[in-house]
């Protein structure tokens, strides 16, 4: 394990989810952690991609990211118990990652690290599981491009630990990863090699192309590796020890460990074979070949396993061998493979026929055929038919039978069921999510992606959007502050504690208000301002409402409150207090100020002209107008002056003295 500590990534948040805790390998294009999935609660494998030099160009980087997105998508439906599960992909500082299955376990390379080589019952329960694993993907289209020891993880058993190599659940990680990074390269490098050159197939040397086989070799190479505990080759370069790979044939492993049954020599070397033509199509079929190898191994009753004595002799030392009899290898049920058809190693399959005979008999009927012209007529209307069927079964399950899935991202559901129904698909909806920006019921997601092949009448998943995610400000008023706090946390709400004050009703500590309002619709995350009760006010307002502003003045000032007043008209004296703000009685602190609304008296009126009419008459106008009337001298007599004089404003109600004479 890599012990640097150096790493800036540890203990980082990937994507608002992923929780870097700890640096478990760093290889030549990437770098594995082990990561907390904040959203599950679940240890994952987050391996990030590291560009080869740090000066790789920005088109290139773009390039390779979507190149790597791809693939990272196919091998997400590539679902088995031996290959390890892809969970996510995304980019993170401009480099693409995966999200992966985390396997407690040890690889491959360190098993081989402390053990050197492995007894043939664990060789071959590790390379059916390993194989396993590798058809899937070629029957899925994948091909590895880089199987090797490091990219085999041996997990623990339900058992325990992985001491019982024959028990342990193998997995296989990276299948497509070397596919990105190597056509990345390849425009820019002109098809660098990207393989480790151990177990590189001698066409990836020659004419850099790969195929099921070449995965076939690698694995081959493997198989040496853990019966011998070496690689076939080594040298002082890595070109020099690719060119042995087509240069010379594989050793048999006998040649190395003498103890060795024949029947594992013949499998490495088919494995092996330089000419791809002459090894087995894909791993589907050396896996067949390695179940046929442990069966055939399992036959006898009493089997020998070799066991090393640990020694400190070289590698290309003769080793020291000791014999013991042990049981037949079984795999528990948890562990056993689908393609082995439920046949355990302890059940044999029915014994082949003899290659030998099977040709022979065939030879005679194609003598017999072909003598007779009829036969020979027959012979070629079958070879027609089937040539006509193979190239129609060929067309059909090649092309005929596929169709393009339409592009239904950002459509509405009405008018992506239409554009599934016209293309003659089957539609289903996933678990639908939140999208701040698709509106409602539009589509945000599809499986298969558009332009996807999808066999004709299959399926399409959609996922909806709910919308942009909003849900109302919880009532905490009235609540402590940290029941309040715990509710708005529960609703995915920030809470800020505002500035406290007096409140009359409430205690202090309490809430008061908040800000947003309760009730306004806000989305996750949004701040809410919390104000808190101080409790009451220490200083209690008077009632001032109908004193005049001389006596409110005084009483404010002995309570050290400061008046503010605003005049207002009114039919009240002029300077009574018409209103008052708080409201008497209301908690408020020394030095508060009071809002009082001044009265500015009633409005003036018009003193008429009543000089030269009959005192009695002058008497008469002036009341009908509210003046009350003084009358000097001669009541009967003519008025001749008028206190008030004629056109003065005074307020309503005033006093007119006349002089009659």
């Amino acid at each position: 394990m890599d012990t640097q500590v150096a790493d800036t990534l540890l203990g980082s948040l990937i994507d608002g989810r992923y929780r870097i805790r700890g640096r478990v390998a760093r290889g030549g294009m990437a770098t594995v952690y082990t990561a907390t999935d904040e959203r599950l609660e679940r240890t994952v494998a987050v391996k990030i991609i590291h560009p080869t030099q740090a000066s790789e160009a920005r088109a290139r980087i773009a390039n390779f990211v979507a190149r790597f997105t791809d693939e990272a998508k196919t091998i997400a439906r590539l679902t088995h118990p031996n290959v390890v599960a892809v969970y996510d992909q995304g980019a993170h500082g401009g480099l693409p990652y995966l999200v992966m299955e985390y396997v407690r376990g040890r690889t491959l390379r360190d098993v081989l690290a402390e053990r050197r080589r492995l007894n043939p019952d664990e060789v071959l329960a590790i390379a059916e599981q390993m194989l396993a694993a590798i058809a899937a993907a070629h029957r899925a289209g994948l091909v590895h491009r880089d199987v090797k020891p490091e990219n085999v993880l041996v997990a623990e058993a339900p058992t325990g630990g992985v001491a019982n190599l024959v028990d342990s659940v193998v997995k296989v990680a990276d299948f497509g990863l070397a596919r990105a990074v190597e056509a990345s390269a390849d425009e820019e490098q002109g098809n660098q090699l990207m393989a480790t050159v151990a177990y590189v197939a001698p066409e990836l040397v020659t004419e850099g192309r790969a195929d099921p086989r070449t995965d076939v070799y690698s694995a081959g190479i493997v198989l040496f590796e853990m019966l011998t505990g070496r690689v076939p080759y080594d040298g002082d370069r890595p070109v020099d020890v690719a060119w042995q790979h087509v240069d010379r044939d594989v050793p048999a492993p006998s040649t190395l460990v003498p103890s060795l049954p024949p029947i594992l020599d013949d499998l490495v070397q088919r494995a092996t074979r330089r000419d791809p033509g002459a090894r087995p199509a894909d791993a589907g079929a050396l896996l067949a070949e390695v179940q046929t190898a442990r069966d055939h191994l399992g036959d006898a009753n009493s089997r020998t396993a070799v066991l090393r004595r640990v020694t400190d002799e070289p590698p290309m030392s003769q080793p020291t061998m000791m014999v013991a009899t042990v049981r037949p290898a079984e795999r528990p049920a948890w562990a056993r493979l689908p393609e082995g058809g439920g046949q355990g190693p302890g059940r044999r399959r029915a014994a082949p026929e003899p290659a030998e005979g099977l040709w022979s008999r065939l030879a005679a009927l194609r003598g017999t055929v072909l003598s007779n012209p009829r036969g020979r007529l027959a012979v070629g209307a079958v070879v027609v038919v089937l040539g006509l069927v193979a190239a129609l079964g060929g067309w059909w399950f090649g092309v005929g039978r596929y169709t393009a899935a339409p592009q239904l991202v950002s459509l509405s559901k009405a008018d992506a069921q239409a554009q599934v129904e016209r293309a003659g698909l089957t539609l289903a909806y996933g678990e639908p999510r939140y999208d701040e920006k698709a509106p409602k019921d539009s589509v945000v997601g599809q499986s298969p992606a558009s332009a996807t092949k999808i066999v004709k009448g299959g399926t399409i998943t959609l996922t909806l959007s709910l919308g942009p995610e909003r849900f109302p400000v919880p009532d905490v008023i009235g609540k402590d502050f940290e029941l309040a706090e715990a509710d708005l946390v529960n609703a995915k709400l920030v809470v800020v504690k505002g500035t406290a004050r007096y409140d009359d009703n409430l205690p202090a500590g309490v809430v008061v208000d908040s800000s947003p309002k309760v009730g306004t619709e806000v989305k996750p995350g949004a701040k809410v301002t919390l104000i808190l009760s101080r409790g009451r006010a220490p200083v209690s307002v008077p009632n001032l409402v109908g004193k005049s502003l001389t006596e409110a003045r005084a009483t404010l000032a002995e309570l050290k409150l400061v008046p503010v007043e605003t005049y207002k008209d009114s039919d009240k004296p002029k300077d009574e207090i018409l209103g008052q703000s708080p409201a008497d009685g209301t908690g408020v602190e020394k030095g508060a100020q009071v809002k009082l609304d001044v009265s500015k008296g009633p409005p003036l009126v018009v003193v008429p002209r009543v000089v030269d009419l009959p005192c009695p008459q002058a008497k008469q106008v002036l009341e009908s107008q509210g003046f009350p009337v003084a009358i000097q001298l001669n009541p009967n007599a003519v008025v001749r002056f008028q206190n008030p004089g004629e056109n003065s404003q005074v307020p309503p109600g005033t006093q007119v003295t006349i002089g009659c004479f």
